[in-house]
C-alpha cells in the first residue's frame, strides 16, 4: 500500500481551507491547511510536503512569493495555484516558477483532486530519477 498524498493548503479564506482540508482527508489525502505565506513556510521547515495549494492573493506574502520560497525549502514540491480572479499575469509567473497548474476559484472537487493526484505522480517520477542518478551504475 502506497502512503497518503502529503498536501498543504495555503489560502487566507479559513472557510474554503477547512471544506478543502475535510473533503480532501475524507478522500484519503493527508492534509494540512494554513491561512497565510509565514505559517506555510514555518510548516514546510518541519514536514515534507508532496504537494501544496497556494492562494494567488493574500496579505503580507502572495502565492507568487510563497511559491518562490517555498521551492527553496522543498524544491520537488508540487504546487497548484488557486485564485479567484483570472491573471494572466500571475498564471505566467507561477508557471515560470515552478507552478503544474492554475485553478480557478471555486474549483470542482474533483478537478482539484486529479490535478493533486497529477502532481503527485509527477513528483514521484522526479523522486525515482533523481534515486536512479545517485545509484551506482548497472
Amino acid at each position: 500500500m502506497t502512503r497518503p498524498i502529503r498536501l498543504l493548503i495555503v489560502d487566507d479564506e479559513k472557510r474554503l481551507v477547512e471544506t478543502l482540508s475535510k473533503r480532501l482527508t475524507a478522500r484519503g489525502l493527508y492534509v494540512e491547511g494554513v491561512h497565510s505565506g509565514a505559517e506555510a513556510l514555518a510548516l514546510m521547515q518541519a514536514k515534507p510536503f508532496d504537494v501544496a495549494l497556494l492562494d494567488v492573493r493574500m496579505p503580507v506574502m502572495d502565492g507568487i512569493t510563497l511559491l518562490r520560497e517555498a521551492k527553496k525549502l522543498q524544491p520537488l514540491l508540487q504546487v497548484i495555484m488557486l485564485s479567484g480572479n483570472a491573471s494572466i499575469n500571475a498564471a505566467v509567473e507561477g508557471m515560470r516558477l515552478g507552478a503544474l497548474e492554475y485553478l480557478l476559484k471555486p474549483a470542482n472537487l474533483e478537478d482539484v483532486l486529479a490535478k493533486i493526484e497529477e502532481a503527485f505522480k509527477k513528483k514521484r517520477l522526479e523522486e525515482e530519477r533523481l534515486a536512479a542518478q545517485r545509484a551506482p551504475g548497472e
